[in-house]
């Protein structure tokens, strides 16, 4: 009682007059010397911090000098005043929950606190304290300084020499709130700070995170197993030093675990079923997509092996084709996998599952094994479960197609793969050619005809859509793909019957749609693939353009229409021999309907058409009905002026310009001129093009453009060398890949005879003079070309000299023939 009272007659004054709070904040901040006891400026400090709340400013102004003291030289000693010193130096730092004016004065504070290094080496000095209150007030601290001055405090971090240990050692503290702050601290210390992370990654703090993880139930643990993986992705992300260090360690099989997906599995071993079936709630999605996104780290990383990342890459696949994890958490999976995939999907086996009707996803079925490569191809085309909420097209559900639909595409990216693919729908090798191909699900979604009985179903658009741009994937840039591809024959296929009963097809069993193979009458010859989608894009664009269409069904039977478009801009390309059979398939008129029938509204389908007809008029360079000469007179009825300002339209819409590298799937209806549309729910989205398709069509349309005013006798403009040359040098080059086929069968066969050296002797010669027959075909295209060139140079100069010495003819005025010029085109054109 001697002491209060001392203290309060103190705080009075001699006189007992009012005091203001200014006044006995500055009684107090006097107290606060070195030089008065250890119980009153314990006493003093117990005030303050009774006082910064209501009068944080004039707290801060007069007696935070003396507080940082009493922090130095005090808190180390006696844990009381250490407490209160902290409590009251972290309101006056804290910007949050703060009055007007506080976040200011918050900030204010915090740069005078770090004026200099002493402070925050006290700091974490202290932390090494293992005094609750002074461990668990430091930890605060910190956490408030970082958040206001995060660089700063970093900067004398590395300067501390206790700061690393004593960081570890809050990470491991039994005490779980002392731990669940310790790791609060560490994720914004840590923040984009590669020296720190080094430090603290080097110190053991990995260890001790997955301790933490452990303990807390793995994925299943709560926020603080959230905390822990979250620092644990601080330390790796953007540091391949760190990532280094972490695949050294026993660590890595760890986050396979966590998951519970075995650590060591054989490629044709199946995954356990309690890994694929688990029951699942937000919290744990979130702890799980960490980990998650730790693996598609490392596998992505350069110091990656394609041996150590087969099992994360296993793992990743597992999770989004066959388990029954949150679609958003199987999205990511996909989107981890590296773009430079090499993994054998085809060769893979999984076993997916499908829930059981009306038991609220606590029972499943277990469905045949697939591979891995049909299952991608299934979830693309019909959605997740086979399509169990196809018929709604939710912004989850598409990103995940949509994420399958690249893991296709980086699959494909080799040539071998894409071929081999394409090959797969073909007859067999020397069978007849009208015998009916095996039909795959893609050939299903992609030939199937549109419904134009009924309304249009936009599940089955959604399906046929994505069918064309994994096909484009197939044929992108790829000559000996496309010429496959127009062997493909595909049967007559038909819509479904309603209630068929099937729920769920396997992705390499029977096609969800019925195969009716049918005689073909008159005996016409069945049509090619390239006939098919000419077929079904004139069948979408007359049920398009019917008057009883509502908005929202023509807007899905114009993004029907944009796929076929899209596929077949991007097949045509540079192929002058598909471009004939797309011709002759009556692909000209099928183009020119729309863009002469045209309103201010509609801006897609015009553009695509516009675009196509460009492509056809410039690669149309095989003979036929249809020639340039055909096409010209008709881009001149449409007008050139009509066209480019179409593409130009169309370059501008929404839909195509907000598609990016990451983000092909829009919000519906995606902003343009159709305002009448609404959402049928939130969550409502759709899809027009994918990225590879914008990147070409932008690199592609100016010479489109150009395209459309040059003469039909002038050489393309796209192509380096005319049609003869090109076809030559194919040819060669077919020679060349057939004697190198030719030549690993004979060195196969030159292993297999080593019991006759008379065989062997004749095997070595035919390789001997095959593989000088293959260096003189090298050395006859190289010469080929080079005479190509030399004579292209030559017809140049002939002409211009013609050209001239024509000119000098007539201003000597001397009679020149004008039918020379046509009789000279003539010439060319019975000699190509």
């Amino acid at each position: 009682m001697e002491f209060f009272s001392q203290t309060y007659v103190a705080l009075r004054g001699p006189t007992g007059a009012p005091q203001t709070p200014g006044d006995t904040i500055g009684r107090l901040s006097d107290r606060l010397s070195p030089a008065t006891l250890l119980a009153d400026r314990r006493a003093a400090v117990l005030a303050l911090k009774g006082l910064s709340r209501d009068c944080k400013q004039d707290v801060g102004d007069r007696a935070l000098p003396g507080l940082l003291d009493a922090l130095i030289n005090d808190a180390e000693v006696d844990a009381d005043i250490g407490k209160a010193v902290l409590e009251t130096l972290n309101i006056l730092c804290d910007t949050e929950d703060s009055p007007a004016g506080g976040k200011e004065l918050g900030f204010k504070h915090s740069d005078y606190v770090l004026v200099n290094e002493k402070t925050v080496h006290t700091l974490f000095s202290l932390l090494g304290d293992t005094n609750f209150y002074t461990r668990f007030a430091t930890l605060q601290y910190l956490s408030t300084l970082l958040q206001n001055r995060r660089q700063a405090v970093q900067g004398y971090f590395l300067t501390a020499s206790a700061g690393p240990r004593s960081v570890i050692a809050v990470l491991e503290d039994k005490r779980e709130i002392i731990r669940n702050e310790a790791i609060t601290m560490v994720q914004t210390l840590i923040l984009q700070s590669p020296d720190i992370q080094k430090v603290l990654a080097f110190e053991g703090a990995f260890e001790k995170l997955f301790n933490t993880v452990t303990q807390e139930g793995g994925v299943d643990g709560g926020v603080v197993a959230q905390g822990a993986l979250t620092c644990v992705d601080g330390l790796l992300r953007f540091n391949n030093s760190n990532q280094s260090y972490f695949r050294e360690t026993a660590l890595p099989p760890v986050l396979s675990s966590l998951l519970l997906f075995p650590t060591s599995i054989h490629i044709q071993e199946p995954a356990p079923q309690e890994f694929a079936l688990q029951f699942w709630d937000e919290q744990k999605r979130v702890n799980a997509s960490l980990v998650v996104g730790i693996m598609g780290m490392l596998i992505s990383s350069k110091g990656n092996s394609s041996q150590e990342a087969s099992p994360f890459t296993r793992c990743l696949v597992e999770i989004a084709l066959a388990s029954n994890a949150p679609t958003s958490l199987k999205t990511q999976a996909l989107r981890l996998l590296p773009a430079n995939i090499n993994f054998p999907l085809s060769e893979i086996n999984l076993t997916p599952y499908m829930p059981v009707p009306e038991t609220n996803g606590e029972e499943w079925d277990r469905l045949e094994p697939a591979s891995a490569l049909d299952v991608l191809v299934e979830l693309t085309l019909h959605g997740e479960y086979n399509g169990l909420d196809g018929g709604k097209p939710s912004k989850e559900g598409l990103e995940l197609r949509t994420a399958a639909a690249a893991v296709f595409e980086n699959f494909v990216r080799k040539e071998d793969i894409r071929h081999a693919i394409i090959q797969a729908t073909l007859p067999p090798e020397g069978g007849d050619l009208s015998q009916t191909p095996p039909v795959t699900p893609l050939m299903h979604a992609l030939a199937a005809p549109p419904n134009t009985s009924t309304s249009l179903d936009p599940a089955a658009v959604a399906s046929t859509h994505l069918a064309t741009l994994l096909f484009s994937h197939l044929l992108r840039s790829s000559s000996r793909a496309k010429a496959a591809a127009r062997l493909i024959m595909p049967p007559s296929i038909h819509a479904p019957e309603p209630d068929t009963g099937s729920f769920f097809v396997p992705a390499d069993g029977g096609p969800p749609l019925v195969i009716t193979p049918e005689e073909p009458e008159d005996d016409e010859p069945p049509q090619s693939l390239l006939q098919v989608l000419s077929e079904n894009l004139s069948l979408a664009l007359l049920s398009r353009s019917r008057a009883n269409t509502s908005d929202r069904e023509a807007r899905e039977w114009d993004r029907l229409v944009a796929g076929y478009l899209c596929l077949l801009a991007q097949w045509l390309w540079e192929d002058p021999k598909s471009v004939r059979d797309f011709l002759d398939a009556g692909g000209l008129g099928v183009l020119v309907e729309p863009i002469n029938q045209t309103s201010e509204m509609d801006t897609i389908v015009p553009g695509l058409c516009t675009f196509l007809l460009g492509i056809c008029y410039e690669f149309n360079r095989e003979p036929g009905e249809i020639t340039r000469a055909t096409i010209y007179p008709i881009l001149n009825r449409l007008g050139v002026d009509t066209l480019i300002g179409q593409i130009g339209r169309f370059r501008e819409d929404e839909r195509f310009k907000a598609v990016g590298p990451d983000s092909i799937v829009l919000p519906y209806p995606t902003p343009s001129n159709q305002l009448a549309l609404k959402k049928e729910n939130s969550d409502e989205a759709e899809i027009w093009f994918d990225w590879a398709f914008v990147d070409f069509w932008k690199s592609n349309y100016y010479a489109i453009q150009r395209g459309f005013s040059t003469e039909p006798d002038q050489l393309s403009s796209t192509s380096g060398q005319n049609a003869e040359a090109a076809m030559l040098i194919a040819s060669l080059r077919d020679v060349i890949r057939k004697q190198s086929e030719e030549i690993e069968t004979l060195q196969k066969q030159l292993k297999e005879a080593k019991s006759s050296s008379e065989e062997i002797s004749a095997l070595q010669s035919q390789v001997s003079s095959l593989s000088s027959d293959l260096h003189s075909s090298e050395e006859k295209c190289k010469e080929v070309e080079k005479e190509q060139e030399d004579l292209l140079v030559l017809l140049d100069e002939v002409t211009s000299k013609r050209k001239k010495d024509k000119a000098r003819l007539k201003d000597a005025g001397l009679e020149v023939s004008e039918d020379e010029a046509d009789e000279d085109e003539d010439d060319e054109d019975e000699d190509e």
